[in-house]
C-alpha cells in the first residue's frame, strides 16, 4: 500500500474516503422479499427502494462527475434504468454493486458529450454543501463536526482532481461497493490493471492530501 501523509493515529488515506463514515453506508439493505417485489415493479417496494439507495447513487454520481447539477441529472435517470431493468434484479444479492455499475456507465455517457468536455474545461466542478451536511459525524459537537466537513471536503476536491480512470476506481471500490473483479469488468481490463490504478490512485491522493490533511 502506497505510503500518505501522516494522521492521527489508526487513520488512513483510506479512513478520509471510506463509506463507513457515512450514515448512509450503515444502513442495512433491503430484504430479499422486498427486491423481489422491485423486480416485480410494485410500487411500494420501489419507493422503498428509491428511498434506500438515492443516497448512495447521488453520492457515487457526484464523486464520479464533481458537480451537483449533473449529479442530480444521472440519479435521475439511474432510477429512470432501475425501473425498465427491475426484472435484471437479483434478490438474493446486494444491489449495491448492480446500481454502481449503472451509475458509473451513465457518467461515462455524460463525459463523452461535448457540453460535459466544454464545464469540465471552464472549471465548473463544484462540492455539494447538502451532501456534506448529511455526512456529519452526528456527535454534538460543533467543532468537531466543521473539522470533518472540511476534511471531506478537501477530499472531495482532491477526488475531483484524479484523472477519470483513477477516481473511477477510487470511487467504485470505496463508494460504490464493487470490489476489483467487478470493476475490472465492468471499465474492460483485468484484475491486476484494475487494482494497480485503484493504488495509483491512493499514492496520489496522498500527495495531493499530504499538506492539508497532515
Amino acid at each position: 500500500m502506497p505510503s500518505g501523509p501522516t494522521h492521527p493515529p489508526g487513520e488512513s488515506v483510506q479512513d478520509h474516503v471510506a463509506p463507513g463514515s457515512s450514515p448512509t453506508a450503515r444502513r442495512p439493505g433491503l430484504p430479499p422479499a422486498v427486491l423481489e417485489k422491485v423486480r416485480e415493479r410494485d410500487p411500494a417496494a420501489l419507493a422503498a427502494f428509491f428511498d434506500r439507495y438515492f443516497d448512495q447513487v447521488y453520492a457515487t454520481a457526484h464523486r464520479l462527475l464533481g458537480e451537483r447539477a449533473a449529479a442530480e441529472d444521472v440519479t435521475q435517470e439511474v432510477f429512470y434504468k432501475v425501473h425498465r431493468a427491475a426484472h435484471q434484479l437479483d434478490p438474493a444479492r446486494d444491489p449495491a454493486p448492480w446500481l454502481a455499475a449503472i451509475t458509473y456507465n451513465a457518467c461515462r455517457d455524460l463525459w463523452r458529450t461535448a457540453e460535459h468536455r466544454l464545464a469540465k474545461k471552464s472549471g465548473s466542478i463544484e462540492d455539494d454543501p447538502a451532501l456534506a451536511g448529511r455526512l456529519t459525524s452526528g456527535v454534538n459537537d460543533p467543532e468537531r463536526d466543521l473539522l470533518a466537513d472540511e476534511r471531506r471536503r478537501l477530499v472531495q476536491d482532491a477526488v475531483n482532481r484524479l484523472p477519470e480512470p483513477l477516481r473511477t476506481s477510487v470511487v467504485l471500490f470505496e463508494y460504490g461497493g464493487m470490489n476489483h473483479q467487478e470493476i475490472a469488468e465492468l471499465i474492460g481490463v483485468n484484475h491486476a490493471a484494475a487494482r494497480k490504478r485503484y493504488s495509483r490512485a491512493l499514492a496520489l491522493l496522498a500527495t495531493m492530501l499530504k499538506e492539508t490533511l497532515g
